[in-house]
């Protein structure tokens, strides 16, 4: 059985004016934001890692892999949610596991297990095939699982290989570690399945977990006998029912956000404010990365990592926990901004967002917050994405509120 829709675009011209084609039972044009150059994919990376919250994958990957699919000659892009039609299925595809660095004795193992050779087929391109064999369902549409940058790169060029579009948005607003901080759990859309598939070929079809946290313990545990992560093809809904539930124009928000870095940099602007402005957030902090302390456990990359304030922030500290992406913030020893709303670390310089990952002692940072998606803030959504459900016995504060009363700096939003 043909599980995919397919769409074919005319040849890539100025980012806001290309039209799509999905080919079915009926044929549907759609205007289409295309990535043309590699300029433009390291505008949309750029952004998606302030979106990312320190995790949603490595940039570097995702920028060879965006690079990779344009020499293929393939289109890059998405579309705006509302011109999907209703009947199509949607599929999101993307990677579980810890973000961690694989280490010497990781690398030992995988060779002594005989696991030396990847399969040819792009495993999250075979996840998606394999979920829409075993459902009969013919996917007709990708949309992001969360944002970050490889998660906004390997969603592209999971529609770009298989020919069928993008949504310009995802079910989370930001990258979070867990399927339970999704708007499809927050929504109560069934998600208790998947097909995964590792970068080997294993494959294996999960038919029904019995709620969320199964489906997402069975996919890190999968991840972690993997070494390091799998493809994960899941919630499968028409475009009637995701359009109730995507966050939408995330994708544009992170085109946005690289073009004014990129812009501020060139005309001698400070990058930072510039898209503090843009993302209508907040510098919360600036300081020097004093210490970190982290852990790979789980599927998971736990971390703490402290901020020796610098400039207008000298003698203050600012303590950031993570698993994955930061979740937790402590001002001075007082709890501060908090999941849901967003915490990103940035290089002061640059304005590029810092993957936690590839953060050290010693970098100078700054700090940023933003709103996070508003259902996250009702006392169910708290109880999916919240300081509790993070084991921490702590109020959250919207941010907005946080910043009239103790923020030590603010740039006012536009």
């Amino acid at each position: 059985m043909n599980s995919i829709h397919r769409f074919r675009a005319k040849p890539q011209i100025p980012l806001e004016s290309a039209t799509l084609v999905i080919k079915g039972s009926k044929e549907v044009n759609m205007e289409a934001t295309i990535l043309q150059t590699r300029q433009d994919c390291e505008d949309l990376l750029e952004g998606a890692l302030w979106l990312g919250t320190g995790g949603g994958g490595s940039y570097q990957e995702g920028i060879e892999l965006l690079e990779e699919i344009i020499n293929e000659g393939l289109s890059l892009g998405w579309v705006d949610a509302e011109s999907i039609p209703d009947d199509v299925w949607t599929v999101t595809v993307g990677l579980h596991g810890s973000i961690a660095p694989l280490s010497s004795e990781t690398l030992a193992e995988i060779r002594d297990n005989g696991l030396t050779e990847t399969q040819d087929e792009w495993y999250l391109v075979k996840a998606v095939k394999e979920l829409g064999v075993s459902l009969g369902h013919d996917f007709g549409c990708v949309v992001s699982g969360e944002l970050g940058p490889a998660s906004v790169a390997d969603t592209l060029a999971v529609g770009a290989r298989l020919g069928i579009p993008v949504v310009d948005g995802d079910y989370i607003g930001r990258a979070v570690p867990e399927e339970t901080q999704s708007t499809y759990c927050l929504h109560g859309k069934n998600s208790h399945l998947f097909a995964g598939v590792d970068r080997w070929g294993n494959s294996v079809f999960v038919k029904n977990a019995v709620n969320i946290h199964a489906l997402e313990r069975m996919a890190k545990m999968l991840a972690v006998a993997s070494y390091g992560d799998i493809a994960v093809a899941t919630t499968p809904l028409i475009a009637e029912e995701m359009k109730k539930i995507v966050v939408p124009g995330t994708l544009s928000q992170c085109l946005k956000i690289g073009q004014t870095l990129r812009a501020s940099r060139e005309n001698g602007s400070d990058p930072v404010d510039a898209a503090v402005e843009a993302s209508q957030g907040w510098r919360l902090f600036d300081g020097t990365v004093k210490s970190l302390k982290t852990e790979d456990r789980d599927g998971y990359y736990f971390g703490t990592v402290e901020v020796e304030g610098t400039g207008d922030f000298q003698d203050q500290t600012l303590e950031v926990w993570f698993k994955n992406e930061n979740q937790i913030t402590w001002l001075n020893g007082s709890p501060w901004v908090c999941s849901p709303d967003l915490v990103t670390f940035v290089y002061k310089e640059s304005g590029r967002g810092g993957y936690n990952a590839e953060l050290k002692e010693g970098d100078e940072i700054a700090v940023i917050g933003m709103k996070g998606v508003e259902g996250f803030r009702t006392k169910f959504g708290l109880s999916l994405a919240g300081p509790a459900h993070f084991g921490f016995d702590i109020d959250y504060i919207p941010i907005e509120e946080l910043m009239t009363e103790t923020a030590p700096k603010i740039v006012e939003k536009p």
